[in-house]
């Protein structure tokens, strides 16, 4: 099959520690956290009281009055972010014909999808407050009918789908999107990612699994400690990270600017745990290798990593060893970060978080770094950026995610 250039000509943001491209951008620069107090129910007897939480967001200004009750905190998210995205890119979504509104599809990533909007539904049933509930509560709560919240915001009626991945949902929707304009399916596509899980059940469960930080409840700001030895779990977060993909002539065609290029997408699965990773890291490391490979640059091509890590000591240390493999003596070499020191771990939405870094800190010139690596873990001894942002050129760079049920995703990015 003949191929096509994909670009990202429009990006929108809302972070726990910045809401906006520019405030995001910002924020990772100056390695600033947006990680506090839950505020958005009372964490009282929780384990873990802090979370990484988008701050400001008016739901108002995104969802009717008569709708706010009936949808999730993701759907304003999504909308405000998504936004941003089109007007980056100076499409005008209110001025579009019937046939390009049929031209726009959207892919969606997403973990947790609506399980804020069950959650409060279900303590309405068993409280006995059920005529207060909404009667939308089942297709709300459907994980599917998220992008359906976008495209009729939008009007949008191409293709709307929803990859729910674990972890490697957003990353894995900016890979399907990519391939379908690549592969010319589809010419123009609104994809990225949303999670609004902090929400008291998530963090009960979390809890449970012990893999949530719980030793630095004092200093939220502290808490995410990806790569260092006295990290002791990931932080919840939440947000929104939306992208405007098209293909790269048309693009070009009507002036657009371009962020950079997608240029390859790789995917795979342990088959190993719920929960747990392949002590291996050989499934993460051939996600990346294919990735690479489908974009046709050898590993030492790749200026910076994006890293999934999410501050647990199993991921860290298999993230680095999945590395290893995948680019072997270059490795060394290159400097890669995670945002999630800044944010928390936003869940399905953690991809796009990562994209929309990447590509920012391209425009910009400069590495996002890992804050709060005061101790690195021997077995963590590559490149993360530690706690200051330096100056950098990227030509290249490889965005990665592992998630729940040993699935693996990858994208390479490139500027144009």
């Amino acid at each position: 099959m003949s191929s096509r250039g994909v670009a990202i000509t429009g990006i929108g943001c809302l972070s726990p520690n910045g809401n906006g491209r520019e405030e995001y951008a910002r924020a990772l620069k100056e390695g600033r956290s947006g990680v506090g107090r839950v505020s958005l129910f009372d964490p009282e007897g929780l384990p873990v009281t802090i979370a990484g939480e988008v701050k400001g967001l008016d739901i108002a200004s995104w969802v009717g009055a008569k709708d706010i009750r009936h949808v999730s905190r993701a759907v304003p998210m999504a909308i405000a972010a998504a936004s941003e995205a089109f007007d980056d890119a100076g499409i005008d979504t209110g001025a579009l014909t019937l046939s390009e509104r049929r031209a726009i599809g959207v892919v969606l990533g997403t973990g947790g999808g609506g399980i804020e909007f069950s959650e409060r539904m279900y303590h309405l049933y068993y409280t006995n407050q059920i005529k207060k509930a909404s009667v939308y509560s089942i297709p709300s709560g459907t994980i599917g009918t998220l992008s359906s919240e976008l495209s009729m915001h939008f009007g949008l009626r191409g293709l709307s789908h929803v990859l729910s991945t674990g972890c490697a949902s957003s990353t894995d929707a900016l890979g399907q999107a990519f391939r379908a304009i690549k592969f010319g399916t589809g010419d123009v596509f609104l994809a990225g990612g949303v999670d609004a899980t902090v929400v008291r059940g998530i963090m009960e469960g979390f809890a449970m699994m012990r893999i949530v930080s719980t030793a630095r409840e004092g200093d939220p700001p502290r808490a995410s400690r990806p790569f260092s030895s006295d990290r002791d779990g990931f932080v919840l977060g939440e947000g929104s990270w939306m992208f405007v993909l098209e293909e790269l002539d048309r693009a070009r065609a009507r002036g657009a600017r371009v962020y950079g290029e997608i240029r390859g997408y790789g995917a795979t699965c342990d088959a190993h745990h719920r929960v747990r990773l392949d002590e291996s890291g050989e499934e993460p490391a051939r996600a990346m290798t294919l990735a690479l490979e489908e974009a046709g640059l050898p590993p030492e091509a790749i200026d910076y990593l994006a890293y999934h890590g999410t501050s647990t000591e199993l991921n860290d240390r298999v993230e680095t060893r999945a590395v290893r493999l995948a680019f072997g003596r270059a490795a060394e070499k290159i400097p890669g970060s995670s945002v999630k020191s800044m944010i928390g771990h936003p869940q399905g939405a953690c991809g796009s978080a990562g994209v929309a870094a990447t590509l920012l800190a391209m425009r910009d010139g400069f590495l996002p770094p890992t804050i709060n690596l005061d101790h690195p873990d021997p077995e963590c001894d590559l490149d993360y950026v530690a706690n200051d942002s330096r100056p950098g050129s990227v030509q290249h760079a490889l965005c990665n995610c592992i998630g729940f049920g040993s699935k693996n995703s990858a994208l390479v990015l490139s500027r144009s």
